[in-house]
């Protein structure tokens, strides 16, 4: 299990919960986050993603990151974000130890604590992107929840 596996997550996915798991898929991760609202559910997903390939449980942030991701739909956002979390792993070294995202207009304002790649612990494959195939972001009778697999 992972930080934020519930196990079971059809107990978590009460009203107003929070979590995310993520299970191997052949070479990739499958992630599954969920959240009260889209920017709860955005932020787990983050999350789950670092968390396939970092521990970052005992690291403190060394900087706050702000961003603006807009999409044309919540699924084009979804892969915008985790994009956005990828490239600035690949090109400035960054980790998310925590995340908090506010919708904006048509876009979402994102604040992100991270720590520098160097100062956490590896545990997995870096992700490498993000896979359209079986991406999706809704709302349903819970809150909003979404799946998607990382390149890893």
């Amino acid at each position: 299990m992972v930080n934020g596996d519930t196990g079971d997550d059809s107990l978590a996915r009460g009203p107003g919960a929070s979590g995310h798991r993520a299970v191997p898929h052949s070479a990739d991760v499958r992630i599954d986050a969920w959240g009260a609202s889209r920017e709860d559910c955005l932020a787990e997903a983050v999350l789950a993603v670092v968390e396939c390939f970092a521990d970052v449980s005992r690291v403190r942030p060394t900087a706050v990151e702000r961003l603006r991701v807009a999409g044309t739909g919540d699924d084009d956002l979804l892969a915008a974000l985790l994009e956005e979390i990828v490239y600035r792993l690949e090109v400035y070294g960054t980790v998310p130890v925590d995340v908090e995202a506010d919708a904006e207009d048509d876009a979402l304002d994102v604040r992100l604590a991270v720590a520098e790649l160097a100062d956490v612990e590896i545990t997995g494959a870096l992700p490498q992107g993000v896979s359209w195939h079986e991406l999706h972001l809704g709302q349903g009778p819970y809150g909003w929840s979404c799946s998607l697999t990382i390149d890893a």
